[in-house]
């Protein structure tokens, strides 16, 4: 049996190590010390593994032994005894079991592995270093064994440097290069951060720079229109309109309106031209003696000009001459105004009286295309003309407004001339007086001709003049014209 037991070996060693009865060299190589991470796994798994054989070799021998003192009990109580012969048979029959390991199988292969790993890797660094001399057996890998995908064969052709087992050449490390992440864009309700000075853009402080500099420019244009209107005191002229002209308040917005729109400004495309239109003592009159004692106040007498037409133009008097009067007149006035840099002031009134001469004059002096001195004037008609239209218009609409009245009113003046027809016309219509209205001119009257302002004695007066009816609001039929005469009387 020991010379079957050393056969085996001896075929196994042939199988593994290929023939061994020819003679080979063998090179010492150097004592390769493992890893530190290897070496510690492997003792690692030697200490389990002698820990787990130990319990089991104990244990398993202790159960033998048992099993086998009961079974020779029995026997010795059936049989008696045994022979010699007997107990050489019995031992010929029973199996020889192998001893015990103290390593187990999974360590075996792995070291088995691991053997032939080293013996595989001193081969091939010989082939390719090319130290064996001629004569000496190759001791490349058995043509027969399969070889690994992937890695090239040795054959008797000539060898070939190894693809593998380049861990210990030190490859060339290869910096990878860092992505600039984007800017991440946060929620509302969540912390930003705040970029650095690269990420900064600089369009933003340009941007802010041209926006201050648009405000200023802004801020500089209000500040030279309100140079421009302060010279006329045009809330003075507002605040005295409302104060001594009754019943007119709608007109009276409309024509501050204008007028601050225009005087804002020195550059203008056209003259500005305001027609106002009303029924006879309504105020017309009054309020253009009003403007002309406002604007000469804070222009001079000589930029403003008070033309009647009855007075400047009677009617047997030459109307052709009239016409080139008033055009050398306004011709004069605008060439001071321009040298003073200033804005002259025509208020015409009695315009209903005009001959046709006259208008034509009115209707070329409000053309566009003009020299720059024409264009930077203010012109004011007063005229009854559509009075019978505005009274109708008023009966019929109480709630109306002048701005309303206005817009009829041009259509029916334009029959009368071309001049109400043009665009740079601004119509202004003057409305009806109610009782109330009357009553405050009769208190005004009174206090200036000073008699006592007997509030009885006003309802009195107001009550003897004649008036419209119309869903509860009485309107004066002519309107204040009566009462100064009533006053005169007292």
């Amino acid at each position: 049996m020991r010379e079957e037991g050393k056969n085996e070996k001896r075929g196994r060693s042939e199988s593994r190590g290929g023939r061994m009865s020819e003679p080979h060299w063998t090179q010492v190589q150097p004592l390769r010390v493992l890893p530190f991470r290897t070496s510690a796994f492997v003792f690692a798994i030697l200490i389990h593994t002698l820990w787990v054989e130990t319990f089991a070799l104990f244990g398993c021998h202790h159960g033998k032994t048992n099993t086998t003192v009961t079974t020779m009990g029995d026997k010795e109580d059936n049989t008696g005894s045994f022979s010699e012969e007997a107990k050489t048979e019995e031992q010929k029959a029973k199996p020889i079991h192998p001893r015990p390991s103290l390593i187990s199988p999974e360590l075996k292969a792995m070291i088995r592995i691991r053997t032939k790993y080293q013996a595989l890797k001193r081969r091939r660094l010989d082939s390719a270093t090319g130290l064996f001399a001629s004569g000496r057996p190759s001791t490349g890998p058995d043509p027969s064994l399969p070889t690994a995908p992937g890695r090239p064969s040795m054959g008797p052709g000539p060898p070939t440097a190894p693809e593998i087992f380049t861990s210990n050449v030190k490859q060339p490390t290869h910096r990878r290069r860092r992505r600039k992440g984007s800017r991440v864009l946060f929620p509302n309700n969540c912390c930003k951060v705040v970029p650095s000075d690269k990420d900064r853009s600089r369009a933003k402080p340009f941007f802010v720079l041209f926006g201050i500099i648009v405000c200023l420019q802004v801020y500089n244009a209000i500040e030279n229109l309100d140079d421009h209107v302060t010279p006329y005191d045009l809330e003075g002229l507002d605040k005295t309109l409302r104060r001594e002209v009754f019943g007119q308040q709608g007109a009276i917005e409309e024509l501050m309106e204008h007028l601050q729109g225009y005087l804002s400004t020195y550059a203008h495309s056209q003259p500005l031209a305001l027609a106002l239109h009303g029924p006879s003592g309504v105020g017309k009159s009054h309020l253009g003696r009003l403007l002309v004692r406002h604007f000469r106040s804070v222009l001079g007498e000589d930029l403003v000009v008070q033309y009647f037409t009855l007075h400047h133009c009677p009617v047997q008097g030459d109307v052709d001459q009239c016409a080139r009067e008033l055009s050398l007149w306004v011709e004069e006035v605008v060439e001071h105004a321009e040298a003073q840099e200033k804005i002259p002031v025509f208020v015409l009134d009695e315009v209903e009286l005009m001959t046709a001469p006259l208008l034509d004059v009115l209707q070329g002096l409000l053309q566009p295309n003009q020299t720059n001195e024409h264009l930077n004037v203010i012109y004011v008609l007063l005229s009854s003309l559509g009075q019978e239209e505005i009274t109708r218009h008023i009966l019929q609409n109480v709630s109306c407004t002048a701005k309303s009245a206005g817009a009829l009113l041009r259509r029916t003046l334009a029959e009368h001339h071309p001049l109400w027809a043009e665009m740079g016309l601004d119509i202004v219509s003057l409305t009806l007086l109610e009782k109330s209205h009357v009553m405050e001119c009769l208190l005004e009257e009174m206090t200036q001709e000073g008699f006592y302002p007997d509030h009885g004695h006003i309802e009195r007066l107001a009550e003897e003049l004649s008036y419209f009816t119309t869903m509860g609001h009485q309107y004066s039929q002519n309107g204040c014209k009566q009462v100064v005469a009533r006053v005169n009387l007292l």
